[in-house]
């Protein structure tokens, strides 16, 4: 974020003018615009990540295999994000077995992410590895917070992933 005068400032480029923090979005916006909020805050080589917005409730991103996803949703009854990654693949021996792999890593990534993070299994066989952080309002410093949130979330974890997924692979060959 670059500094302003008193009367707003820049933030990701944009020119927030007076009190435009408060500048309310709607949900639509606010989720449809995040990914170009996000995606510069990752590192390059991961800047390619690709976005689905399957409803209009959630965000969901990937690498190619969709159904293997980082993703930001609202939490149902509640004033609340979740952002996790979901391992919701067809094959429930390969979401538990990226479960276990993430379990194995969770004291480093509480280290760097936080003490919120959670890996748990999920509906339908699916699994997933997860925080729940309060929903502040659709405003413009709001989706910022959540973009740079939700960076640090995928920098950390898919390298994790990328050595998980080597090994699955190895071990079906």
């Amino acid at each position: 974020m670059r500094g302003g005068n008193g009367q707003g400032g820049w933030i990701y480029g944009r020119n927030l003018g007076k009190l435009s923090g408060m500048k309310t979005l709607s949900q639509q916006n606010f989720l449809k615009t995040l990914p170009e909020v996000m995606i510069p805050h990752l590192p390059p080589h991961l800047q390619k990540i690709q976005v689905h917005q399957p409803w209009h409730w959630l965000l969901q991103f990937h690498f190619g295999e969709t159904r293997l996803h980082y993703e930001l949703s609202r939490v149902a009854r509640r004033e609340a994000w979740e952002i996790g990654f979901h391992f919701e693949s067809g094959d429930k021996q390969l979401n538990r077995f990226l479960l276990v792999g993430f379990r194995q890593h969770l004291f480093e990534i509480k280290d760097t992410l936080g003490e919120s993070f959670e890996a748990e299994m999920w509906d339908k066989g699916w699994t997933k590895i997860y925080e729940v952080i309060p929903a502040e309002g659709y405003t413009i410093v709001h989706q910022a917070q959540i973009g740079r949130r939700l960076a640090e979330v995928i920098t950390c974890l898919h390298p994790i992933f990328v050595e998980l997924r080597s090994l699955a692979a190895s071990v079906k060959r």
